[in-house]
């Protein structure tokens, strides 16, 4: 089965991100635990990446903005206050 993908990246105005899977992803993901994203879609994925990182870095404060990160920085997700939480502002 391709997987097409369905997910929707929601950047807020204060450069956070939620990131909404479609059913059929969180059905891979679940049984998985990860998705595999073939050459075309990881083209498409890392486009939409690289115009958010443009467009966060305009809305974090100055000292995030400025802060470094290292290759081994640990990165966790947060729960999302209301479930599919689209509100962008």
């Amino acid at each position: 089965m391709e997987l097409k993908s369905n997910m929707k990246f929601y950047q807020k105005k204060d450069g956070s991100c939620d990131i909404v899977f479609s059913e059929q992803e969180l059905k891979i993901i679940n049984e998985h635990k990860k998705l595999k994203l073939t050459a075309e879609t990881l083209n498409h994925f890392g486009n939409v990446l690289v115009s958010m990182v443009a467009r966060f870095k305009l809305l974090f404060n100055d000292d995030l903005a400025n802060t470094p990160t290292q290759e081994t920085q640990k990165i966790d997700g947060v729960s999302p206050e209301e479930k599919n939480d689209t509100n962008t502002e």
